[in-house]
């Protein structure tokens, strides 16, 4: 009788495992690791999508996310300066927290200014939305990226 409470408690304790598990792989701060890259742009009026701007031809934007680091490069034919930056993130309460500690000239030039970027999060499995708000809480603007590894 004893061997099969601990038989009981034993497999319980498999079965609360893997669902904690599978609670934890679909969980927005698990869903952003991996390779992103830029698709287009949404601007918001009222809250609601206004314009919809895909990437142009040749523009390339690709962000990395590690168990806390992220890292995006920018390439704009069309455009000499260049844009990269590295920094620690976070993802809590449907939000994208990203602290970048050093960068391209151009982006050391805004991290004098602003280090912390935080965006409202929208996340599936392989798409992903990171929306400026105003300090109201206006939705502005958002770029949206497909998973690429």
């Amino acid at each position: 009788m004893m061997k099969l409470k601990y038989y009981i408690l034993a497999l319980m304790s498999v079965v609360l495992l893997s669902s904690l598990k599978t609670t934890n792989d679909t969980h927005p701060d698990h869903l952003i690791k991996g390779t992103w890259e830029l698709e287009s742009f949404y601007y918001y009026d009222n809250n609601e999508i206004s314009d919809t701007l895909p990437t142009t031809d040749g523009y390339r934007q690709i962000k990395m996310y590690t168990t806390d680091k992220v890292m995006w490069t920018r390439y704009v034919p069309k455009d000499s300066v260049e844009w990269f930056g590295y920094g620690n993130y976070k993802v809590a309460d449907d939000m994208l927290i990203e602290t970048l500690e050093y960068g391209s000239e151009s982006m050391m030039s805004a991290i004098d200014t602003l280090r912390i970027f935080t965006f409202e999060l929208q996340i599936s499995e392989n798409a992903y939305s990171q929306i400026s708000v105003d300090d109201e809480g206006n939705r502005i603007s958002s770029e949206n990226y497909r998973r690429i590894e």
